[in-house]
This record gives C-alpha cells, structure tokens and sequence, in this order.
C-alpha cells in the first residue's frame, strides 16, 4: 500500500512539473542568437541590433540574444548559414538583406530552399543613389551626372539586388561607367568612395539619413542623385521618409533628363526587383521547422517592437528612420507569393548579370 502511495505521488509531482513547463514561456531561460548576414558597421548590422536590443523585452520568458555576423557572398553565406546550420529548436534566427531577391533569380543557390524558411517579419526598404561632387567636370545637380566624365559605380556584388539597380538604372540613362564590386558592405564601399576608388554608390534609406546625409552631403563631398520609390507590382509610391528630402523617384528624374517615361527590358528588369526587393528588403526569419511555438512568440515580440517608443526614438538617433515590420499569423504565405519571377525575366536578368558594366 505504501509502495503504491509513492507511485501515486510521483506521478502527480511529475504531471505537476509537466504542467508548470507547459505554462512556461518558450524562452524561459534560453539564450537566442540574432544572425545578421552582413558585416558588421553597415546598415543590416546596425539596423538589426537596433532590433536585438529591443525586441528582447517583448519576448516572454527575456532570453538572452547575443549577435552574430556572417557576412560573404553579398549575404549569401549567412542566409543559406540559418537554413542548412542554424539550430532548429528556436534558439537562433536571421536579420537578412536581400535575400528574397537572391532566392527569387537563383533558387538552386540555397541547398535549404528560402521559401521553406519560418518568416517572422518583413521589412520594405528603398535605396539612394549618390555621387562625389568633385567628378568632372564638377557635379553641381543631379541632372550634371549626364556629362559626367569618368563614371565609377560600385557595388558589393554581381549578382546583389544593389549592383543589379545600380547598373539598370546607369544603362537606361545610356551612361559611360567603369563597374567595380566586391565590397563587404556599404561601409566599406562608402570608405571606397571617400577615398575615390570609385564615385557613385546606393545605400539603403537607414544608411543614408545616419551616415550619408549628415557627413558626406552637407560637408559638400557628394550630392544625391534619386532613389527608388515603393512598387508593388502595379505601380509606384513615394517612399513617406523621402518627404521634404526634394530627391527625386529615378521615373522622375529620367523623364527630367529624357523627356519621356523609361521602357524596354531594363525597365521590366527594374519593376520586377523593386516588386521583389522593395517589399521584403529586409527578412525576420528563422530555420525551416523552427517549433511554431517559437515563431509565434518572435511574432509577437515584433509586433510590439513597432509600437516601442523607445525604440522608435533610438532609431531615429542611430539611422534617422524607425523600421516597420510587417507581420502576420500567414506571412509565410505572403512572402512565398512574392518569391516568384517568370522564367522569361528571370533568364533575362541572370543574362544581364553576367554581362560586364560597361
């Protein structure tokens, strides 16, 4: 009987520690690991640990997040890093930059398809394009780039959203330009371009209120050129940061330098990335068959995270720009219907990604 008596209570002490872990947050205790698949210094890895920093307090459970950076491949090496290595007990997630359009033109790639990725957030971004104002013969406004002479743009990879846009938009003005890439990031290319390796470069809007903006524009070293504004799919957007910035879209500044609308397959080439990259530039994901409690409890936490005030005014110190994310209980869905390209663009722009800048 006593034999019995002891069982009976074991077993309830076990169901009763079975059920407080139940009721425990999934973090409880554990240590998160950020990924950030971009050098540290540049506008992912600031950005993301601006999000590191923060969304810890909106995680149940307060996990410890450390930050690892896995730069190489224009953030290619540490996005296929979170698919094919990264722990899939929900212990580590990913801060990606333009991964979506890397998965949507390369597909066979990433080992890990992307598209099987657990998506916990996304981000729209837009890029600037700026120039050293000291190119001959002397750059005075935007639309002097057109007599520009010994043009170098650079970028930080061939086959990078950055470098295609970059290169697109020269080829539709019919500009004479030298390509250089290979930058680790934007960091290290703006460095290139201050000590006049190369003359023109695009950063993302974060990079270019925090960095360009105040240093480089108002000391005189460089002028803005145009950025890209929001498309979906069916038509474009002015970005609401842009406001008041008297930057024009690049539809507006080629009509203001051509007289007409752009065209042709370039143009297709353009709309197609922008429809891709603009709406998910940045990605909040984490391995595939990450458990859904994981997912659920990261939602959550972005959720709150774009209502932080503190976060918001933090970002505004550090990058002049506080991120929104898009999240929903069916992001996955959302984001796999956007990783689609037809066959006939995507054959294009892999052709013309090979192709050398003139």
């Amino acid at each position: 009987m006593q034999r019995m008596l002891h069982v009976i209570i074991a077993a309830a002490l076990a169901f009763a520690v079975t059920t407080a872990r139940a009721d425990e947050p999934f973090y409880q205790g554990k240590r998160l690991t950020l990924l950030i698949n971009f050098a540290p210094g540049g506008p992912t890895d600031v950005e993301g640990r601006l999000l590191a920093k923060h969304i810890v307090k909106h995680i149940a459970g307060n996990p410890l997040i450390v930050v690892q950076n896995k730069d190489g491949a224009s953030g290619m090496v540490g996005a296929a890093y979170l698919g094919e290595v990264g722990p899939k007990d929900g212990t580590m997630f990913g801060y990606l930059t333009g991964t979506a359009w890397n998965s949507v033109i390369d597909p066979a790639a990433f080992r890990v398809p992307f598209a099987s990725y657990a998506f916990i957030g996304a981000q729209p971004g837009n890029a600037v394009y700026y120039m050293r104002a000291d190119t001959p013969p002397g750059i005075k406004t935007p639309a002097d780039l057109m007599q520009a002479e010994g043009l170098v743009v650079g970028g930080l990879g061939a086959d990078s959203s950055k470098d295609l846009l970059e290169r697109l938009t020269f080829d539709m003005l019919g500009l004479q330009y030298r390509y250089v890439t290979g930058y680790r990031s934007s960091n290290t290319a703006r460095l290139a371009l201050q000590n006049g390796e190369i003359n023109v470069h695009s950063e993302s809007t974060p990079g270019y209120f925090s960095v360009v903006e105040p240093s480089l524009v108002k000391a005189g070293t460089v002028i803005p050129l145009w950025y890209d504004a929001t498309y979906n799919g069916k038509g474009f957007a002015p970005l609401k940061a842009m406001a008041g910035k008297n930057i024009m879209t690049f539809p507006e500044f080629y009509k203001a330098v051509k007289g007409g609308a752009p065209s042709g397959e370039l143009w297709e080439a353009y709309k197609t990335n922008l429809a891709v990259d603009a709406q998910m530039l940045r990605l909040v994901a984490m391995p595939p068959d990450s458990p859904p409690a994981a997912v659920a409890a990261l939602r959550q936490a972005l959720i709150a995270l774009n209502d932080d005030a503190d976060y918001a005014a933090d970002a505004m110190t550090a990058i002049q720009f506080v991120p929104h994310y898009e999240v929903s209980a069916n992001l996955d869905q959302t984001v796999r219907d956007r990783l689609t390209i037809s066959p006939e663009m995507r054959s294009f722009i892999t052709g013309y990604m090979k192709k050398v800048a003139k």
